[in-house]
């Protein structure tokens, strides 16, 4: 069934109402089609978030002029540059690789949970990561990290106040986390973008 613009907007405007002012919802993108990005635009969403430099660039090639672009997907080396061409901040900072071809801001992500599965720099490597990236030259604006899958939101906290405190640590503004199941426990801990889809979507 085609995603109404009435129904987005009206979502749209509740996330928001949720979060509260300070706080970007960036709109997750990758289960969206060209055509259902023209319904996001006509419910006056502002920021959308692709996670693979393939459908970016599609998706972009349409639409670049109607959001303000975001990457949030796991970010290889050799498509940092591209990636840097058409957007205005990366959330998945966590190679040196990729930090050499890129020349857009980014959020580092930090691994928190240690699982094997998950992108992101450990914890412990943090401080040192930070300082090889700022030295390659990228504008490092703050940091994200993906806590466990889990039913209940609650269950996510622990993270969120753990990367709250790494980026007052390192005096970092900008805090990425929580995602459709659990974005409202993530503005309660300080996030400055949340990365909804489902929600949106009503999926």
């Amino acid at each position: 069934m085609p995603i109404s613009a009435d129904e987005i907007r009206a979502n749209y405007a509740r996330i928001q109402d949720e979060v509260g002012e300070g706080v970007s919802v960036v709109v997750a993108t990758k289960y969206v089609s060209a055509e259902e990005m023209e319904a996001l635009a006509e419910a006056g969403v502002h920021v959308v978030g692709e996670n693979r430099l393939q459908d970016l660039e599609a998706k972009h090639a349409r639409f670049g002029e109607s959001f303000r672009w975001h990457f949030i997907g796991h970010l290889q080396s050799r498509k940092a540059r591209d990636v840097s061409a058409l957007c205005e901040l990366v959330h998945s900072l966590d190679s040196l690789s990729a930090a050499k071809r890129l020349t857009t801001p980014a959020l580092v992500e930090v691994n928190l949970s240690g699982e094997e599965t998950k992108s992101g720099v450990p914890r412990a490597e943090l401080g040192a990561f930070l300082e090889e990236a700022r030295g390659l030259g990228v504008e490092v604006r703050g940091l994200m990290t993906m806590p466990p899958l889990a039913d209940d939101p609650e269950a996510s906290r622990p993270y969120f106040r753990e990367l709250r405190e790494l980026a007052r640590e390192h005096t970092l503004p900008e805090l990425s986390m929580g995602t459709s199941q659990d974005y409202r426990v993530a503005a309660e801990e300080g996030a400055t973008l949340v990365r909804v889809g489902s929600v949106l979507f009503g999926r």
